[in-house]
């Protein structure tokens, strides 16, 4: 039987991006995601629930959501789960992530806004703006997610 892998969120960020290169020197970031759900009971009362969820950016999308977000950031993510497993201590743990593979931007952080005027389109990403993880050449392998390498932290 065939599966699908697929996510997309909207939410805000839980905290400042901290930018990081793999030995290779490949960009990437670990990001919080707080995505909001409001519902009604059934006494009629709207309640929030709040859920956190890791996501992992890598490449260009890493760079630039470091670059333009910041904690509290609206942004869209579309990606794939994954599953990361380890063992403390003798005993085997796991965690759920999302690995990033398109960002939009729906804000950006206050503090690095560009000033009024003309944007210079070369270095532009504001609102609403797309990033998608890419290869580097034609002769890179298609593959989506991290490359096989230990991540520094």
């Amino acid at each position: 039987m065939a599966s699908f892998n697929r996510v997309i969120l909207v939410g805000n960020l839980t905290r400042d991006i901290e930018l990081k290169f793999t030995p290779s020197q490949t960009p990437v970031a670990d990001i919080g995601l707080a995505v909001n759900d409001r519902r009604k009971t059934a006494s009629g009362e709207w309640v929030d629930e709040v859920t956190f969820v890791d996501v992992t950016l890598w490449g260009r999308t890493a760079e630039v959501a470091s670059q333009y977000l910041g904690k509290g950031s609206p942004v869209l993510i579309e990606g794939r789960l994954k599953l990361d497993t380890w063992e403390t201590e003798g005993q085997k743990r796991s965690k759920l992530r999302v690995v990033g593979e398109r960002m939009q931007m729906l804000g950006t952080k206050s503090g690095n806004n560009p000033p009024p005027g003309p944007p210079d389109p070369e270095h532009a990403a504001g609102p609403s703006t797309v990033f998608a993880a890419t290869n580097a050449g034609p002769t890179a392998p298609t593959t989506h997610g991290p490359p096989d390498e230990e991540i520094p932290f």
